[in-house]
């Protein structure tokens, strides 16, 4: 079942340079709210679909959504609007969990996804998204935005011109979960609030009583019924650079290190070892990269750095057999050159930043191809999300067979790559 040749997703044009695609937004609050707002500036925002009516807590919302694009159709119900409205695109900005369900329908119907990190909850998610994705031929983008910005454009620029040398290992972390983790759900039930559609919010997930504060409208991140963990969140930003860099393929192993599984939540902190075969960009014929997250971090010392270094809360570390290089996560931040255990000063070709949403949109009306399209978005998120799997096994290195979409060690493990939706929400394709 591997991905076969592949080309990048060609989108359609959608009439002349001018011309404003139509464009609906599936959430409109919290990220939901700058999604909808970035797309807004290239394209017209015809439709908005949220499953909170009131929205409180959140920036934007229902309400603040009605205010700003008053002509705009509204719906609780995706399903509905995608199949009433004729839109050149569509926002997906959900919990992860709906990410695939609405994509893949926007997908089946000609209609362009940005759909936002992780790019689906499951593996098998991922795959099925990247193959559709070519076959419909429109433009597609994941929002892992720091993908166009100058930070990591301008790291892997650095490591393609062999200022490091070859790369010897990688070291990438996250200070999140900044949401509860590594709990237990808690018994009874709540009010559902006024203007929650619960069953909507829910979608393809088990069904379970609403809780307050417990999953709506941010710790759904925590539960594996809803979310990727702190990995799934941060590791499609802070992974991607690395694997862009260095041309990874698929991992080859995975290995988790961190406190016993709970039964439905992610861990309070991890490490995961990943293991690729070697590229021309690397020093070996393996190349293993690091993740931690929960407020654990690779020291200055295992990476080579003087004792002093900051390690910032979230970044990236290159260990090359020239140099090394530090990178804290985010836009504006230039990296830090080490050699031989010593700051280097080097003059910084200057990059730009691109519009990620323009771009996206610029390729709905058939000008470019969107550079976090499913043909390299939907690989990287599957390489994410073998950690996600790996932290239900602590201590076992799980051998991934990307070809076959499965572990070839671990039979249980191989029941999490996929997983049923609830009845009455099945999903063509997935």
């Amino acid at each position: 079942m591997g991905y076969g040749a592949g080309v990048l997703s060609l989108p359609g044009a959608k009439g002349g340079p001018n011309e404003r695609p139509a464009l609906g937004a599936v959430g409109v609050g919290g990220k939901g709210w700058a999604d909808s707002l970035g797309a807004s500036k290239h394209g017209e925002i015809v439709a908005f679909c949220d499953v909170d009516e009131l929205g409180k807590n959140r920036k934007g919302g229902f309400i603040e959504a009605a205010k700003k694009w008053p002509r705009a159709k509204r719906y609780t119900d995706w399903r509905e609007m995608l199949e009433k409205e004729k839109l050149d695109g569509v926002t997906v900005s959900t919990p992860d969990h709906m990410h695939a369900p609405v994509t893949m329908t926007a997908l089946k119907l000609g209609i362009s996804p940005y759909t936002q990190k992780p790019l689906t909850r499951t593996v098998h998610e991922a795959r099925a998204l990247t193959l559709a994705a070519r076959e419909a031929k429109v433009a597609t983008q994941m929002g892992n935005q720091n993908h166009s910005g100058a930070n990591y454009k301008g790291l892997v620029d650095l490591v393609r011109t062999g200022l490091l040398g070859k790369i010897k290992r990688a070291y990438t972390w996250s200070n999140r979960p900044i949401w509860p983790q590594g709990h237990q759900r808690p018994n009874g039930s709540g009010k559902i609030p006024d203007g929650l559609h619960w069953d909507l919010w829910l979608g393809v997930a088990p069904e379970r009583p609403f809780q307050e504060k417990i999953y709506h409208p941010f710790a759904w991140r925590g539960w594996y019924d809803f979310g990727a963990g702190a990995l799934g969140d941060m590791g499609c930003h802070i992974i991607d650079p690395v694997v862009w860099a260095l041309e990874l393929g698929p991992a080859r192993s995975v290995k988790h290190e961190g406190p016993s599984p709970m039964k439905e939540t992610f861990p309070e902190w991890e490490r995961i070892y990943y293991d690729f075969a070697g590229t021309k960009h690397t020093s070996g014929k393996s190349f293993q990269m690091i993740w931690y997250d929960g407020k654990k971090r690779p020291t200055a010392e295992e990476a080579g750095f003087p004792s002093k270094t900051k390690i910032p809360d979230n970044g990236v570390i290159l260990v090359g057999e020239k140099a090394s290089l530090i990178t804290k996560h985010g836009s504006g931040h230039l990296p830090d050159f080490y050699v031989d255990g010593k700051k280097l000063n080097y003059p910084l070709k200057k990059t730009e930043s691109d519009d990620h949403y323009g771009q996206w949109v610029s390729a709905i009306r058939g000008e470019g191809t969107p550079t976090s399209n499913f043909d390299y978005s939907g690989p990287m998120t599957e390489t994410v999300l073998l950690g996600t799997i790996a932290c239900r096994f602590p201590g076992q290195s799980l051998r991934w067979d990307s070809d076959e979409l499965k572990f070839s060690n671990n039979s249980e493990a191989n029941t999490l790559i996929r997983q049923a939706y609830r009845k009455g929400w099945e999903v063509e394709g997935l």
